[in-house]
């Protein structure tokens, strides 16, 4: 009979994508692929299949061969980002990069915690924080997320209405389709340029706000992101970016931790309190 698998064991530690992720090498799905493309290794050995836990305190982790800091430094910063920026740290075209614009001091590398297509700007969060970026974006956390948008046309009551009960959208690349969730939207302005609107969405499918607003005849415009949870974009322009204050970290931490219990009384009061912040701007 062979020696169990060590590294099979749950009270050995945490799984292994968890610690690569806490080490700023990317969210956890991104590690988990890592994982599986053979590039990780334990101890010596390649690992290629899940789930693995490890000690961080005594295994050596290697990454493409480079060892992994286990306990880095976290770096939490705020970055406005401009139009024709790509939120993703790999891209092949070789366009401009969110993370070429963030020289932080510390050295880390960083990655962002939810995304901004290229042509839309605002508040991107950038860490080297596993654990916090995914319950940023994690979906089961439902971190509420502000966006002003002006579309062209005039949204009418009827599409507001349909916005916010939410639409079906067809799956990419032939995949399954699925209504969207619940948002919460405010008419701001409709002129001849078009309807301005603010939308809080509470999960991030791919251009979600785009799709929804195409589907209804209304192609976006401008799409701005001024609010990540308790996190207001302010006090920066285009490009610039800051680190979190402690103030704005422990309200992110608290907000992420707590998102998931919402109650339906908790959830009427937020969209009070959406009303009252959306009407005061």
């Amino acid at each position: 009979m062979s020696d169990p698998d060590p590294l099979k064991d749950a009270c050995r530690g945490p799984r292994l994508q968890k610690v690569l992720a806490a080490a700023g090498l990317g969210p956890r799905r991104a590690c988990e692929a890592m994982i599986e493309s053979g590039a990780v290794s334990v101890n010596g050995r390649t690992i290629k299949t899940l789930p693995v836990w490890v000690d961080p305190s005594r295994d050596r982790i290697t990454v493409g061969g480079r060892l992994v800091e286990t306990s880095p430094r976290h770096v939490h910063v705020m970055l406005y980002k401009p139009r024709g920026v790509v939120s993703t740290n790999a891209d092949p075209a070789g366009r401009p990069r969110a993370i070429d614009l963030v020289d932080h001091p510390a050295g880390v590398r960083l990655y962002a915690a939810g995304r901004l297509d290229m042509d839309s700007t605002g508040l991107l969060l950038m860490t080297n924080d596993g654990e916090l970026a995914n319950r940023i974006t994690h979906p089961r956390f439902h971190l509420p997320k502000t966006y002003e948008v002006t579309v062209r046309g005039l949204l009418d009551a009827d599409g507001v209405r349909r916005l916010t009960e939410g639409l079906f959208l067809p799956g990419h690349a032939g995949g399954r389709g699925r209504r969207t969730a619940r948002c919460h939207i405010r008419l701001i302005r409709r002129d001849r340029d078009g309807t301005r609107l603010l939308i809080e969405l509470r999960e991030g499918r791919n251009r979600q706000i785009r799709r929804m607003l195409q589907r209804l005849g209304h192609p976006v415009k401008k799409l701005h992101r001024i609010r990540v949870g308790p996190l207001k974009l302010k006090g920066l322009r285009p490009g610039q970016w800051r680190t979190l204050t402690p103030r704005e970290l422990r309200a992110l931490k608290r907000a992420a931790a707590e998102e998931g219990k919402d109650s339906p009384r908790r959830a009427t009061e937020k969209r009070a309190a959406f009303r009252v912040q959306s009407s005061g701007r």
